[in-house]
């Protein structure tokens, strides 16, 4: 990935420092948000059919990660949320808002309390309700991602979250987020993401979401222990079509991006006739 490839980072200004994020195409607003340890280019090969389709497509760096600051004293589903409605806002919205893993339980929020700025939600292996876990793996979770060795603990760990199909470039995004993550604000506050986020506010608000919903999980997703059920459970919730992506772990936009591209696709272009 070269900066001859990126799109042009612009900098939305918040409270307590700025996020990044690029625009491409023209036309209705779709907002891209990847999950934590990721960088925006999770959507690489996802933004360019969206924008070649006719839609305005921002992607946003979560606070703390990639081109946003790292001067945010909190992190998570809530604050993503904020990040992603102060964003829309600038951008004139509404907008459909497609969240990946810790971004679509910010995305559940924003949608739940902003109904007038979100026509839409797209859920790609979205946590919106903490999963089960032991106080020991919690806390085995914890020390890994401590910020000394957090970055060599992410880059051994991404292989297995990219379970079944890999992208062709999958070695040259992973050494990117590596180098992202060595940087040493930012190995601190991907590790302050880790402890902080809680997913529980998603679940208190999926009642309160009436944007129609696209629920897309990948069928090898290795951070559920029963994707399908989680698919199941989130569709329901949402009264949400659900698709389940073949060969695929926990980032649906990069490992299949033709299936994944096609069912967004399918639904925006039936949401925008309404």
């Amino acid at each position: 990935m070269t900066s001859q490839q990126l799109p042009t980072t612009k900098y939305l200004a918040r409270d307590e420092g700025k996020i990044g994020y690029d625009l491409q195409g023209t036309g209705p607003l779709v907002v891209l948000v990847p999950g934590m340890g990721e960088l925006r280019f999770s959507y690489r090969l996802l933004a360019p059919t969206l924008a070649a389709a006719g839609f305005t497509v921002a992607t946003a760096d979560l606070r703390g990660h990639g081109d946003s600051d790292t001067t945010f004293s909190s992190y998570g589903d809530v604050e993503t949320a904020g990040d992603i409605v102060a964003l829309i806002q600038e951008l004139g919205g509404p907008a459909v808002i497609v969240g990946n893993s810790m971004a679509g339980g910010a995305g559940v929020i924003a949608a739940a309390d902003h109904p007038e700025l979100v026509s839409g939600l797209v859920l790609l292996g979205a946590f919106v309700r903490n999963p089960q876990s032991s106080g020991f793996q919690l806390a085995l979770f914890r020390a890994m991602m401590a910020p000394l060795w957090i970055a060599r603990v992410w880059k051994m760990y991404m292989p297995t979250l990219y379970a079944g199909r890999k992208p062709a470039d999958f070695q040259s995004y992973r050494d990117a987020v590596f180098a992202s993550l060595r940087r040493p604000a930012y190995a601190k506050a991907f590790s302050l993401t880790t402890r902080q986020t809680d997913h529980a506010p998603a679940e208190a608000k999926l009642s309160g979401v009436t944007a129609p919903t696209l629920v897309i999980m990948g069928e090898l997703d290795p951070d559920f222990t029963n994707p399908v059920e989680e698919a199941r459970f989130t569709g329901e919730a949402l009264k949400g079509e659900v698709v389940m992506v073949p060969e695929t772990g926990h980032y649906p936009q990069s490992q299949q991006p033709e299936i994944t591209g096609s069912a967004i696709l399918q639904f925006l272009q039936i949401n925008s006739a309404k």
